[in-house]
């Protein structure tokens, strides 16, 4: 004891540093780079694009198809296939399956014979007439004026709203008389979509908020959804609707301005003519026969016809 108090142990100048905790150290960080093949041995798999080439090819072959110009039956065939199965959710609200049956005809014509574009009058004429038609639809239901089945349209109102359409089409398609008649089977093309549209429209609106009904005969007040009746406020709006359709129309080069101007013009006589065959000739028992689609296919076959006849006569002064 006393010789280590007399000479105390010598200390390590090491030991006499301050000590610092160990996790104030830095450490650097080595970065190993990892794949598959560093752990199993074996390859990495190509990039995701590669691995479908095939995919990648038909989608290029789609969009051409698409895309050709002047539209063929398999672009048109293609084109409308995808929109129904895209657009079946909001095509069974305004259509029954037969109906969507007729409308996919419907569609492959009219995209063969005016492309793209004469798709989409098309494709805008069945988007406002079905809003018109489900305007206040439960009251309509309750007066016992709405159209059956929930306003869904079946394949004879389809063809009732496009007989005259598809007729222009096809001789569109065929060249019929040649190249100076191809814009006259386009006018009338759009011609009757206008034309429904304007009965469509007036006709629901009216049946929705026509505050006073007369007959287009004598003008009498009549019920709402009588046949033949006409209002102020559906008059007005089948106006404006077929003033809209043809508006897009020539915005997307079916039509010119004059053009359109006739369109509006045909579609309101055609749309006067269908109210008075309604009034005086519809549900009379001679003409059982005459039911809301041949009306239909008559009135359309009035506005086409009219508004070619207003064009050539137009030309020829």
């Amino acid at each position: 004891m006393a010789s280590a108090c007399l000479f105390p142990r010598q200390m390590s100048p090491l030991l006499s540093l301050p000590l610092r905790p160990l996790h104030h150290c830095a450490v650097p960080r080595i970065r190993v780079p990892y794949s598959r093949s560093n752990v199993c041995g074996t390859p990495l798999p190509p990039p995701k694009a590669a691995l479908f080439p095939e995919l990648a090819a038909l989608q290029g072959s789609l969009l051409d198809l698409v895309r050709a110009s002047p539209p063929t039956w398999n672009s048109a065939i293609a084109s409308n296939l995808f929109v129904f199965i895209v657009g079946s959710p909001i095509l069974l609200s305004g259509l029954t399956i037969s109906g969507m049956g007729s409308a996919f005809l419907l569609g492959i014509l009219s995209w063969r014979a005016f492309g793209p574009s004469g798709f989409l009058i098309v494709a805008a004429y069945f988007a406002i007439a079905t809003a018109a038609t489900k305007l206040k639809i439960a009251q309509k239901e309750a007066l016992g004026i709405a159209e059956k089945r929930g306003g869904r349209r079946g394949p004879g109102s389809v063809v009732g709203s496009s007989a005259s359409a598809c007729v222009c089409a096809l001789l569109s398609i065929n060249n019929m008389c040649g190249a100076l008649f191809a814009r006259f089977w386009q006018l009338g093309f759009v011609a009757c979509f206008c034309t429904k549209l304007t009965d469509t429209v007036s006709s629901e609106i009216g049946k929705a908020y026509g505050k006073t009904t007369y007959l287009a005969t004598t003008f009498k007040v009549v019920p709402r959804g009588t046949e033949g009746a006409v209002s102020i406020e559906g008059t007005v709006s089948g106006v404006a609707a077929s003033i809209v359709l043809a508006g897009i129309a020539y915005s997307m080069g079916q039509v010119d301005l004059p053009q359109a101007s006739i369109c509006v013009l045909a579609s309101q006589i055609a749309n006067f003519g269908e109210s008075l065959i309604g009034a005086t000739l519809q549900d009379k028992d001679s003409f059982q026969w005459l039911n809301n689609d041949v009306v239909n296919i008559i009135n359309i076959s009035i506005g086409s016809i009219l508004a070619m006849l207003l064009q050539l006569l137009i030309l020829t002064n």
